[in-house]
């Protein structure tokens, strides 16, 4: 039996999940980081499209928890280990671009490197093993996550695609 193939879209703070034959999709990741956590023995993945480090700055109550990097990771692991998930999740990362430059040396103004290690931390945190990343740079990408294959395809504006 031949399942046609569809693509999920995960828009900004978004989280969504997928089986094969399905892929997981996100774009438009500048400074936001798109984070994959995934099972390799039920081939289930989920998806999540992070724009900021930590839910403590948000001025909107209730709030996506996609949005945010403790949010998002603490909603994906609830999600794949909903599933009675056997064995070790991992994970794949790719955006956190620097878009902009600025004069300053303010950190509050890198929000790609912030959003970057709040998702590392709090993979970390939950014990999910962070196996491939594509994370930093000064240019745009949109990913692709295949459940079936756990390759993560990167796509960079006037770079090319790279498979991690």
């Amino acid at each position: 039996m031949n399942r046609a193939v569809q693509i999920i879209k995960v828009g900004l703070a978004e989280i969504k999940t997928a089986r094969p034959p399905h892929i997981l999709r996100t774009s438009g990741l500048g400074s936001c980081v798109g984070v994959v956590v995934y099972n390799e023995k039920l081939h289930l993945a989920a998806m999540a499209h992070v724009m900021l480090p930590d839910s403590s700055l948000a001025r909107d109550k209730p709030f996506r928890e996609g949005k945010y990097a403790n949010t998002a990771v603490q909603t994906l692991h609830e999600m794949l280990t909903h599933h009675d998930v056997l064995g070790r999740l991992k994970a794949k990362i790719a955006g956190g671009s620097q878009m902009f430059q600025f004069q300053s040396d303010n950190e509050l103004m890198r929000i790609g490197k912030r959003n970057i290690d709040a998702v590392k931390d709090h993979l970390l945190k939950f014990n999910i093993q962070l196996v491939a990343e594509d994370v930093g740079g000064n240019t745009g990408r949109t990913i692709e996550f295949n459940p079936e294959t756990f390759m993560l395809s990167v796509r960079k504006v006037n770079a090319g695609t790279i498979e991690i």
